[in-house]
This record gives structure tokens, sequence and C-alpha cells, in this order.
């Protein structure tokens, strides 16, 4: 049907932002009064700077999908798939549904912008209205500038910029109902697409930790609120302990917004939890600074954003490069967290950057081979974060961390999992070894081992490499980018 001789419906695109409030897209088109036509549109061509979804994250978008799709349909207008060329999908419905407006909301990594940005282009030539809105950042990057107007460099004045601006604004409701199109068009299946693991099925951890859509992630930032917020500036840094809001899966995929996380972290509150949310409200900004180095340099995520890294000596070592990816280093810290985010597609914060610093300061292997990995299997894999937090943990990126910055893998453990649960529960082979020896379990004597039946070696590596001697190697190499 053209959809001539019936009202016009109003199309609005999902991608990375799958839930119904703070949706100004959706709401823009409910409050049109035109039939609505909710699409997710599955737009996965590679080319220059873009790449396929990783794994991880492709798992938690067939959730995500369902439970959106449930929450539309409960509004009256059921959520259509389609999967192509974002121009090609587009121009197709408008042709089979009559649509004469289209809306979105923006999206900030570079291939997605640049997509986004051809649509706009090609819509007023078909006479047809379209309107992006913002949703994913607090704040337009272009409208951060230093007194010199260019981009900013170090995180601590970007900062002190975002606060010095309006305040940002309330999040929007979810709309209270959908005029339903009842002329199609016909949607993909979402078993289809294949996005769910099956031989071998890895994921099957996930479930245990995650709920994923928009009701699972506003449980989790009312949880954080009322449980977590008071201790998080002490606790934060605790892989032993439950104590950061774990939303960063829900970020990524859109299922909440950073407005209603600012929202309701500015309501009235103790003494003690205003501490906790002003500390997390940083955390935000460091998202926001992520996302502001991506737009300012597309390449973030493959080139060195200091150039004099260019020429450092990276090591090409397949073996220890798997070893580190499975959780087999010898060093139980770093073994943690590696089967964390393989079991569960996710990591503590503080591990990843000890396990980022382990592969990059002691195996002296690049940063993007981590950054791949990370892609891959992490369900809040993020173009901006993961290039971001990688490139500062090489002293390769915007406000890095000190190139001789090398983290003592034992003493990390020690001081941030000083009882050994998080080890413990991560890499059960080594439970029974006593506190003192577990973050070193080559250390421990033989009798101590042997009751602990840990045979190093066999039931447990020994280390891949030597603490001091790496260290002393990676500072020789981190001389030459000087």
């Amino acid at each position: 049907m053209s959809g001539s001789d019936v009202e016009k419906p109003v199309i609005v695109l999902f991608r990375h932002d799958l839930r119904l409030g703070d949706n100004r897209a959706l709401s823009t088109a409910s409050d049109s009064g035109k039939p609505v036509i909710p699409v997710f549109l599955l737009d996965e061509r590679v080319s220059g700077n873009s790449r396929p979804t990783g794994g991880a994250r492709r798992w938690w978008l067939h959730h995500s999908l369902t439970a959106l799709d449930f929450s539309l349909q409960a509004l009256g207008a059921p959520l259509v798939l389609k999967r192509g060329r974002t121009e090609e999908v587009v121009s197709t419905l408008i042709n089979e549904t009559g649509a004469d407006m289209v809306v979105w909301n923006r999206r900030y990594d570079p291939p997605g912008a640049k997509i986004d940005e051809a649509l706009q282009a090609q819509l007023p030539h078909q006479a047809i209205a379209s309107k992006s809105f913002e949703g994913h950042i607090l704040h337009e990057p272009s409208a951060l500038k230093t007194g010199s107007g260019g981009p900013y460099r170090v995180y601590t004045p970007f900062w002190r910029a975002l606060n010095s601006m309006p305040d940002p604004r309330d999040p929007l409701p979810p709309p209270r109902a959908l005029k339903r199109w009842p002329h199609g068009p016909t949607s993909d299946k979402l078993d289809d697409w294949v996005l769910l693991p099956k031989h071998p099925d890895w994921s099957k951890g996930f479930a245990e930790v995650w709920v994923p859509g928009e009701h699972g992630a506003l449980d989790r930032l009312h949880t954080f609120l009322d449980d977590k917020i008071r201790d998080y500036p002490e606790d934060r840094d605790r892989p032993d302990i439950e104590a950061t809001s774990r939303l960063s899966p829900h970020l990524a995929h859109g299922e909440i917004t950073p407005f209603q996380i600012w929202h309701a972290t500015k309501i009235p509150m103790h003494d003690g939890e205003r501490a906790g949310a002003s500390k997390f409200r940083q955390e935000i900004g460091w998202r926001e600074f992520s996302y502001y180095l991506l737009c300012n340099n597309p390449k973030l995520g493959s080139e060195n954003y200091n150039t004099a890294f260019d020429v450092f000596p990276w090591e090409n070592r397949p073996d220890q490069l798997s070893a580190w990816k499975h959780g087999k280093t010898g060093y139980p810290i770093v073994d943690a967290g590696m089967r964390q985010l393989w079991q569960t597609g996710w990591m503590h914060n503080r591990v990843r950057m000890i396990v980022a610093s382990f592969l990059i300061k002691h195996l002296l292997i690049d940063w993007r081979s981590g950054e791949g990995w990370f892609w891959d299997t992490l369900v809040d894999a993020d173009a901006a974060n993961n290039a971001a937090s990688w490139q500062w943990v090489a002293g390769s990126g915007a406000d890095a961390a000190p190139y001789f910055r090398i983290f003592n893998p034992v003493l990390q453990g020690e001081k941030f999992d000083p009882k050994g649960d998080y080890v413990r529960e991560f890499v059960p082979e080594l439970a029974a070894l006593p506190d003192k020896y577990l973050h070193q379990p080559w250390t421990a004597p033989e009798d101590t081992l042997k009751k602990a039946k840990v045979d190093l070696g066999k039931t447990y590596p020994e280390p891949i490499v030597d603490h001091q001697r790496a260290r002393k190697q990676a500072l020789a190499a981190f001389e030459k980018t000087r």
C-alpha cells in the first residue's frame, strides 16, 4: 500500500537507543499524532573505520531487541526488524508505507555518524521530513572548545568546561501509547539474524549476571543508588565487592541515557550519598570525554593519538597473547580478570587497567590487540570508551597514564583483592592457597602448594614473564617514544 489514501506514518529508527523512556525521537513521533513505525535497522557494512559488532554485544543485542519489542507491543506499535544499508532500507520503507517523516537519535561513532549524515542529505530529495536528536551523550562535542578554540586534550579542564555549561536537560517520560500503522511493513525474524552463539555457546554464564533491556537498566540504576552510592568512592576499585553500577552495557545499547543517570544523581541525598553521586558523575564525565576524543579523532581505535608512539617496538608474541586472552598468564589477578571477561562478558574497571597494563607493558604487545579482544568479548564494547581507555593505559592517548607507570600485578591484587575473594571466584584452582600466597603462588613453599592441590605448570601456569625483568624491558622500550 502506498499510504496515499491514509494518514502518512512516521518512521522511528532505532540503533543504539533501545528504550522508550527519554527517547526524543520516539516521543516526537508519538506527539505528532501520526501512526508510528518503529524500526531497528542493523547496518553492518564494513568499510573505512567501521567493523562488525562483537560477539558479546550481539548476544546482548538479541535479548535487548526482544525486550524492546515487548515494550513497544504494549504501546501498540510492534518493532520492525530490518537489515541492510541504511539509505536503501529507509528508501524502501518510505516507498512501501508512504511515510513522510523519519526521525532518529544521533550517533557519535564516526562510521555511524557518516551514515546518518548521508541519510539526512538524501531524504529532502524524496520530499521527506527528517530530524535527529541528542540522547547518547550529554553535550554535543562541537559545543566544547578550549580558550584558543581547539579541542581539549586533558580530562580535568574538559570536566570543568562540561560543568560550566547549562545543566543537562531533564529526561523525558516514555510515551503512553503509539498509534499503530496497520499496513505492515514486514519484519525480519530476529532468530534469522543469528546473533546468539551456538557452536559452541560461550554465553551460558551471561544470563546469570545480566538482564538486557530498559527495565534491567533502570533496576540497575535504582539498586546502585539505593545500596551502593554511599560507599562508591571508597569501594569502586575493589573487584571483590559489587560496588559499581554495572550500567555500562545498558549505556552502550542506549537502554538508559546519561540524562536519566545525571538527573537521578542530582536528587536530594544525604551527605555520604552526595559524595558518592559526585564521584559517579565524574565517571559519566569520562565517558563524555571518550566520545569527545573519538569525534575529534575518528581513528582513535586504530591509530596512536600521540604519534610519538608510532615508533614503539611492539613484540609479536602469539603464544603470550593467547595466554593473556585465556587467563593463563600465571598472575592470578590478571587471570581472574580475563576469565571474568570470558565467563560474564564484563570486567571490573580496576582490573581492566591491570590486564591492559600487563599486556602492553609486561608483554610489549600492541594495545590494538587488546582493544580488539575487548571489542569482541565485552557486552559493553564501545567505540569511544574502549579505544580511549586502551590508549590511556598505553600512554599513547590523551591525558594518558605516564609511560613509566607499570602496574605490579602482585601488589595490585593484594591491594584491591586483599582477601582473595575475586581471584578465588574466577581462578578456583588456587582457592585453597593461603591469602599470603594467593597473588603470587610461585612463592609458596612446596608443602603449601601440595596441600592446596596446586601443581605449578600443570594445574596452574608458572608466570609467563618475570615482573622486574619485564618492567626494565618496558621502560627501555618506552624511552624510544620520548
